[in-house]
């Protein structure tokens, strides 16, 4: 296979990283700075030149673009995917996970754990916004940052409310997020390649800096996930549509919570505390993509006239409740069960024998007039 690497200095350890893992491999690999192509936007026919030529053919590209240069570095890389290359992490997937408060909007109506957070854009709105949230110390973000840069903490009221209004003169927004003090200054790095965590690490802040990133000092060390752990990280990955990413959580009182996905995580911190070849896992998981690209089978499978992929969750007055799919007689009804989500854990192609339970999401194929019949029903003290 040809893979490209978009990065805009291949002296970087993790850019190197990814070439060493290609050439073992016995792939060929380019790396490619986004700052030399020009975009060609025409009817029918999409292109991109390097350095005034043509692009060399491509199989596939790993995107390792700067969040200073998101810009014109997804616009390279959508153009990618118009021209058919495969990308290991889709530029919308990127977009999303590099605006904080968008990842914080899509996740929290996704019953995963997050810090309560605020978006303001009146400064009249500051103070209730900090009360609303518990009070200080209190962190405030900016809405694009990376590497710890643009986090801060204020020990008071009055001095978040200070640096808040400094920020809003200088025309930058940003997120106000509840301290999880429990925390200790500790989080987790989760580095998620495709439906697995190939390695995890704990960083911990040194001194009297309390951002736990390796570019402000913070130290490491291999931690093994605990399976809540492990599932909300996946599930926050894929929630968001990455492929790849680096899923930072804190562990508070109330359980673990999000802090940030990163969908061009660093190899170096995470290989050298945990001794995993995470380069090579990364190349291993795109050969596979390459060779069985994800099929979208809601597109795919409902052109069937009078068919329907849905999500079904199982509710308590649900018919389906503590039946199994057998007993359910989903089947003879021509509903296919294509995947069952438990607990943030997915169970797929499920035998007829699966015992369903409350709580559950089911992933059907089927007419859509037994679907119907399956859906949730408001209950008589629904709200309207």
């Amino acid at each position: 296979m040809r893979i490209g690497i978009l990065s805009k200095n291949q002296k970087l350890y993790s850019t190197q990283r990814l070439k060493e893992a290609i050439l073992k491999a016995g792939h060929k690999c380019k790396i490619l700075h986004q700052n030399y192509f020009a975009i060609y936007v025409e009817e029918d026919e999409p292109k991109l030149m390097f350095k005034q030529k043509n692009i060399p053919k491509l199989d596939a590209i790993i995107p390792r673009i700067a969040a200073s240069e998101s810009t014109f570095g997804l616009a390279v890389l959508r153009q990618f995917e118009q021209i058919g290359v495969f990308s290991l992490n889709h530029s919308n997937a990127i977009s999303l996970a590099r605006d904080k408060l968008r990842t914080l909007q899509v996740l929290s109506r996704r019953n995963i754990g997050i810090p309560a957070s605020a978006f303001v854009h009146k400064k009249e709105d500051i103070m209730p916004a900090i009360s609303h949230l518990g009070g200080a110390p209190i962190i405030l973000k900016l809405l694009h940052g990376t590497q710890g840069m643009g986090v801060m903490l204020a020990e008071t009221e009055k001095s978040a409310e200070a640096i808040l209004e400094t920020l809003y003169l200088a025309q930058k927004e940003v997120i106000i997020q509840k301290f999880v003090a429990e925390a200790k200054g500790c989080d987790i790095r989760a580095f998620v390649v495709g439906d697995r965590v190939v390695a995890a690490m704990r960083r911990k802040a040194q001194g009297n800096e309390f951002r736990s990133n390796v570019h402000r000092g913070g130290i490491t060390e291999k931690v093994t996930l605990t399976p809540e752990v492990e599932a909300v990280a996946l599930r926050a990955a894929h929630i968001l549509g990455l492929r790849v990413a680096g899923v930072d959580i804190l562990e508070s009182n109330d359980g673990p919570k999000i802090m940030e996905v990163n969908a061009s995580p660093g190899l170096e911190g995470i290989e050298a505390a945990t001794g995993v070849n995470v380069a090579g896992e990364i190349v291993e998981y795109l050969e596979e993509q390459i060779e069985f690209p994800d099929v979208d089978l809601r597109e795919r499978l409902s052109v069937s006239k009078g068919f329907k992929v849905v999500e079904i969750v199982v509710s308590k007055n649900s018919e389906l409740a503590s039946q199994t799919i057998e007993q359910a007689s989903l089947k003879e009804k021509g509903i296919q069960v294509l995947t069952v989500v438990r607990n943030g854990l997915t169970i797929p192609n499920p035998g007829d024998t699966l015992e369903l339970h409350v709580g559950d999401t089911m992933l059907c194929f089927g007419k859509i007039l037994a679907l119907k019949a399956l859906m949730p029903r408001p209950t008589k003290n629904s709200k309207k």
